[in-house]
């Protein structure tokens, strides 16, 4: 490699907080036209090292080089000036703004003082058409899917002239199709000589995409490897041990059945939704993207209405839309979207812990809280969950120890019936192991588990027996010893062909009987 090939290098980089070492001699290098994956657990340094590299922290000590020439970086002007641009998960778009707007924030094209509006919409498109997005420069932002305010994000970037883009688990929140997309899209960014920092917690999208991977560790970079290397081998570099069985599912005796679904339709959403869980039992619910499995999950919770049907926990029935009784009769739900839906991000640990048992936890208009705060404690110690103490926000968590309280304030709750909304989402392997131990543990003392995933070896790992949605329908019904990838996506597509069979049946059979 010559140094004209390289974009980027930070050697010996060191950042301390207090009473944490966030990075520790991490030493980490671009090259023009490279995917280059930087791997780790949650809490491994990689937020923290991207954050310095885009000019929101600064290192204590160490330095970084920009195409050979040591520069320090004190702020996202010095980034942008460098060419490094940072996609986060979490997007940096204005919502109200037009899409014009947002790729030319602060850099607006003027002309007689005023904003070029012309030039700013034919800039925005020119870049759109770059990243292959259908979209009008002039459409709000807040009108926009997931998918395309990523392209706008990138269309974003590219407008800075970025040499380094950083992206940080950009395929959290993308369907398989989506994701081929957004793939072809840094190809082509690599093949104009871009280099690219892509941060992934799916370790089957290293191979596909990426040139080298450096895995850190505790704040320390443990090694750089190729990207074809074997996935059992970036698991023990990333967490320093080998993970024998990654779905460790623990089969105990089955019970009564402890939820029973009956006949649940929600007209235009889900139609005729009919299974049960066992105490002790993993039920997986499986299928495409729009199937209606988190509808389903949000109607058995009490938190949408449905049209017909009922919903029974241990033989009682439950009134519709009520989630207070829902919880009263001891159903539990971790949502899909645990920071929107699942925690309060700015109140500590221990506020998020007590927010199913608040009510149970107050007398006469008064909350116990050294109660509350030594059920927090050992709810906490029990998850594992790592933290500087109960009074650390939530929002600071790494991804795994915000999941583990979710799971937790339910564990408070002493609930019966667990539904997982994609438990493990944005989760990385280690932490995944840790969640499935958790599950295990429930069903073991007694619990039922309802499991939505659209991780298939998960689904298939974990469950005793997988549901399989399609088009808002249970498609069918698979023991965990039928349960195969092939097996499971046969049925997900299955339903819209079937019912068009039956349809023309239908139709056949009305014709026949208007002939006779």
């Amino acid at each position: 490699m010559s140094n004209q090939d390289e974009l980027l290098r930070i050697e010996s980089i060191r950042k301390t907080f207090p009473g944490v070492v966030a990075l520790d001699s991490v030493d980490f290098d671009l090259r023009r036209g490279e995917v280059h994956v930087l791997l780790g657990e949650n809490g491994a340094g990689k937020s923290t090292l991207i954050k310095m590299l885009s000019g929101a922290y600064r290192p204590d000590s160490g330095r970084i080089f920009a195409e050979g020439r040591e520069v320090r970086i004190n702020g996202a002007q010095d980034a942008e000036r460098l060419g490094i641009a940072t996609i986060y998960q979490e997007f940096n778009l204005v919502p109200d703004l037009t899409v014009a707007e947002n790729i030319s924030l602060g850099r607006q094209p003027r002309r007689f003082g005023l904003v070029d509006r012309k030039k700013m919409e034919a800039d925005a498109e020119r870049l759109l058409q770059r990243v292959g997005v259908r979209v009008s420069p002039r459409a709000k932002v807040r009108e926009l899917g997931i998918a395309r305010l990523q392209m706008v994000e990138i269309a974003k970037a590219l407008s800075l002239d970025a040499r380094v883009l950083i992206m940080d688990e950009p395929t959290a929140v993308l369907t398989s199709e989506e994701v081929d997309k957004l793939f072809g899209i840094v190809r082509t960014l690599r093949e104009d000589g871009v280099g690219i920092v892509f941060i992934t917690h799916h370790l089957e999208e290293i191979a596909a995409l990426g040139d080298r991977v450096t895995v850190l560790r505790d704040g320390r970079s443990v090694d750089q490897v190729p990207a074809s290397t074997d996935e059992d081998e970036l698991v023990r570099l990333m967490v320093g041990r080998s993970i024998e069985q990654q779905y460790p599912r623990e089969r105990p005796d089955t019970g009564p059945p402890l939820l029973r679904v009956d006949g649940l339709t929600r007209d235009g959403v889900f139609h005729d939704v009919s299974f049960e869980v066992r105490a002790g039992e993993v039920v997986g619910l499986a299928g495409l993207v729009g199937a209606g499995r988190t509808e389903v999950a949000r109607a058995v919770f009490g938190a949408d209405p449905y049209d017909g049907g009922s919903v029974d926990v241990d033989g009682e029935r439950l009134p519709r839309h009520d989630v207070n009784a829902a919880m009263g009769a001891g159903i539990g739900l971790v949502p899909e979207d645990r920071k929107g839906q699942g925690l309060v991000l700015d109140a500590s640990v221990r506020e998020n812990l007590g927010l199913v048992t608040l009510r149970s936890a107050t007398r006469a208009g008064l909350v116990d809280l050294k109660g509350q705060q030594r059920a927090a404690a050992r709810i906490a110690e029990q998850l594992g969950v790592r933290m500087a103490g109960l009074g650390q926000h939530v929002r600071t968590l790494s991804g795994g120890n915000q999941q583990k309280v979710v799971i937790g304030k339910w564990l408070l709750a002493d609930i019966r019936v667990l539904i997982l909304d994609e438990p493990t989402r944005g989760i990385d392997v280690g932490a995944k192991v840790e969640i499935y131990q958790l599950i295990n543990e429930l069903t073991a003392s007694g619990h039922a588990v309802l499991m939505i995933s659209s991780d298939l070896p998960e689904v298939l790992g974990m469950s005793d027996r997988v549901l399989v949605m399609a088009q808002g329908r249970i498609a069918g019904e698979l023991t965990a010893e039928e349960a195969t990838q092939d097996a499971v996506m046969a049925l997900a597509v299955s339903t819209g062909a079937a019912r068009n069979e039956e349809a023309v049946r239908n139709n056949e059979e009305a014709e026949g009987s208007r002939g006779h």
